[in-house]
Parts: C-alpha cells; sequence; structure tokens
C-alpha cells in the first residue's frame, strides 16, 4: 500500500542521567515520504536519528520499521533491514577512487562472494557501484580520488555509499552542512530525484532546503514534538515562529 506507514516511533525518549534528550517522541513517517526534522541547536534531533539508525538505545518507548519492532537493535542490523545513514561529517575514504569507495560498501552488501576473489572480477558490485554514481552525478569522475573531489561532491559520494545497500529508509544529518549556495541547490535536487524511490528523513537547518523539499515536517522543541505538518502549515504555525523560525531570522 503506497501511503503505508514505514517508521513509527511510540514515546520514544532517550534520558543521559537527569539530561531527557529526546522525551516520548511519537512520530510516523509514511512510505515514499520526505520528513524534515528541525528544530534549535539542542532539540534532540540528532539524538533521535540515533535512535532510530541503532546507534543509541532508547531508554524507554518503542521504534517500528516496516511493520516490525526495532527497539535496541544494533545499527548493523538496522542496516541489514534498510535503513541507511548518512553523517553530518563527510565520512568518505580519501585515497581511495570514487569507484571503489561505493564498490566496497555495495560488495560489503553483497549477499555471498569469495574472500580471495580479484575486485575486478566481481562484475554484478562494479556495474551496481556504477550505477550508483550514476544516480548522484559522479559516474564521469569513477576514477578519481575521493579527496580530489569539491566539498559539494564529496557529500554526493557519501550519498552514493549509503546507496549500496539499497535502503527503504535514508536518514540524512545536515546533508548541505559547509555547502555554497549552487552546492546546496544541487543536493536539493539530488536529494528530491532519490526521494523518487525510497523514503528520506533528514535533519537540516537550512529553512530554505526544508521549506523547498519536504513533503512533511517534524519540529523538535527540548526532546518533544512542538508541531508537525505540511512546509505551509509550518510556516504559518505561531508557536513555531515563536519558537524556531523567528529566533533564526
Amino acid at each position: 500500500m503506497p501511503d503505508a506507514v514505514l517508521l513509527r516511533t511510540e514515546g520514544l525518549t532517550r534520558a543521559y542521567g537527569s539530561l531527557i534528550a529526546v522525551a516520548g517522541v511519537d512520530v510516523s513517517v509514511k512510505r515514499g515520504e520526505l520528513r524534515s526534522i528541525i528544530g534549535p541547536n539542542g532539540a534532540g534531533k540528532t539524538t533521535f536519528f540515533r535512535l532510530i539508525s541503532g546507534e543509541t538505545a532508547p531508554s524507554s518507548g518503542r521504534i517500528w520499521f516496516d511493520g516490525k519492532e526495532i527497539t535496541g537493535l544494533p545499527q548493523h542490523e538496522t542496516a541489514r533491514l534498510g535503513i541507511a545513514k548518512s553523517y553530518q561529517i563527510t565520512n568518505v575514504f580519501p585515497h581511495l577512487s570514487v569507484l571503489e569507495n561505493v564498490r566496497v560498501a555495495v560488495q560489503g552488501y553483497a549477499r555471498s562472494f569469495n574472500f580471495w576473489s580479484r575486485s575486478d572480477g566481481l562484475t554484478d558490485v562494479r556495474e551496481r557501484a556504477v550505477k550508483i554514481l550514476d544516480s548522484i552525478g559522479l559516474a564521469s569522475k569513477l576514477d578519481m580520488l575521493a579527496a580530489h573531489l569539491s566539498h559539494g561532491e564529496k557529500r554526493h559520494l557519501e550519498l552514493g555509499i549509503a546507496l549500496a545497500s539499497d535502503p527503504a529508509l535514508l536518514l540524512l544529518d545536515e546533508p548541505t552542512a559547509g555547502m555554497s549556495p549552487e552546492e546546496t541547490d544541487a543536493t536539493m535536487l539530488l536529494i528530491r530525484e532519490l526521494a523518487a524511490g525510497r523514503t528520506v528523513v533528514l535533519v537540516e537547518h537550512k529553512m530554505k532546503v526544508v521549506m523547498r523539499i519536504s513533503d512533511r515536517i517534524t519540529v523538535l522543541h527540548q526532546g518533544q514534538v512542538l508541531a508537525e505538518g505540511t512546509p505551509e502549515e509550518i510556516r504559518t504555525n505561531a508557536r513555531v515562529q515563536q519558537t524556531y523560525l523567528g529566533a533564526s531570522r
């Protein structure tokens, strides 16, 4: 069913001693939706992402993905189930080629392969890697060292690495951080293209990005959901304007 809920959290909470970073968050994301998570610094956005991906276990509450409860599963298991994440800080192998960065990731998710096989003999893996590079606009630079890419291109390469598992859910942590206006526009277009075939949830501080590409937006404040709705509903929400949008102008 195209509008079925893919990701759902119920009462999701994470406490660090007396500090409650995420406090009883209920969120539902439909399959095929592009959802943005916004909020002031310290609102709990990054912790919420870590809970979904399995980097951090919740103190209480539950998480469902694709109809299965994944509460407390470690990240390698959530990845196998179809959740992939890119990080705020660029995380690529600078001394490997662009192709090798993605090929290694694709090979890591291959169901089976001979450990002693030559890498240039893994034609299916290479073809899959080239296809991913084409989808992110880097096919023409597959032999270039990742270190020689621009900042924006490195961020796109990281997206390619995340796509290696063919995830149903792609989590993007500030995908346009540090980008020029031109790089930001190109990345917005890429994210929209990627969202055509999967569900995307992103944390982003640039309101232009959030308002232009989101289907729905969830606003967090002090670890709780302050508001949720379409970009226009969030733009005109008085509580959001007072708590977040007004403060960011």
